[in-house]
């Protein structure tokens, strides 16, 4: 059984780091574009702004941190939206551009859960059930990367 932080006791919030209206605008174009009512499509962006916020802050330590592709639906709807996506980076990478390059075979190398972990550690709740639906298959991130 893996531990875990609780809910209650993690300090940082995904909706502090995306204004309401982009917050809003991203839930509105993940349930436009998949089968997604509100509260999944708020959950899953809410893990890819974790994930990002953390693939930013660990950058250069060469973690290879991916995503599965339920969340990585996530994180590409926020990279399509380019002017707000370009911004977050801005704000958050300081001044950079987080660059996504996404390998052409899947990893199937435990990356997936070795990065909620690493989202965990660095102060996330983690929707484990998210993670760990993709847990044992793959992430597509470039090995030994930065990328996300």
């Amino acid at each position: 059984m893996t531990a875990h932080v609780d809910a209650l006791t993690a300090t940082r919030d995904p909706r502090q780091f995306v204004s309401p209206q982009v917050w809003q605008r991203e839930i509105a174009l993940l349930t436009r574009d998949h089968p997604w009512d509100s509260v999944m499509a708020e959950r899953c962006f809410g893990q890819a702004v974790s994930y990002l916020i953390t693939a930013m802050e660990k950058y250069g330590q060469h973690l290879g941190l991916g995503c599965g592709p339920l969340i990585d639906i996530a994180v590409h709807g926020f990279i399509l939206d380019t002017v707000n996506y370009r911004e977050f980076c801005a704000r958050h990478f300081n001044g950079g551009f987080l660059e996504h390059t996404p390998e052409i075979e899947f990893k199937y190398d435990g990356s997936v859960m070795k990065t909620a972990h690493v989202i965990e550690n660095n102060g996330f709740a983690v929707d484990w059930p998210l993670w760990e639906r993709d847990g044992a298959k793959c992430t597509p991130c470039f090995p030994g990367s930065d990328c996300h």
